[in-house]
């Protein structure tokens, strides 16, 4: 999932381009309290149980669209900065910095994309959860 804010409009896009947007308030709630105005995050759609381990079947129930949040795993933009060309560990400094001091909804990822390999249903592109 892009979560791409730009000034007071904030879209959610599917790898597939579809607009989420509406189907996860949280998220896009998130995205309009950071005080930076311009950038794009890429990262994982979740729903996390009361383990704080993410619930692959209510993410996909669609009953609680309202607790999905974001794992963000990398930034691609900042300010209107292209980021895409710097080194990844780079990327990473910059979306922990953008989101010290984020609200609920999104949050840097605790682990790493490659690490979701082998995850029931993670990354799944067949159903645009990401």
């Amino acid at each position: 999932m892009l979560v791409i804010r730009e000034n007071a409009r904030v879209r959610l896009l599917s790898r597939n381009g579809s607009d989420w947007t509406k189907r996860y308030p949280w998220i896009a709630e998130a995205a309009l309290k950071n005080r930076q105005r311009h950038f794009v995050i890429d990262g994982e759609v979740v729903i996390l149980g009361v383990d704080r381990i993410s619930d692959f079947n209510a993410l996909h129930s669609r009953k609680h669209d309202h607790e999905v949040q974001l794992y963000a795993f990398d930034v691609l933009a900042i300010g209107g900065d292209d980021l895409r060309d710097l080194p990844l560990h780079l990327r990473k400094t910059k979306l922990e910095t953008l989101l010290a001091h984020r609200p609920d909804g999104i949050t840097v990822a605790p682990f790493e994309r490659s690490e979701m390999t082998g995850l029931t249903g993670a990354g799944d592109r067949s159903t645009g959860s990401r």
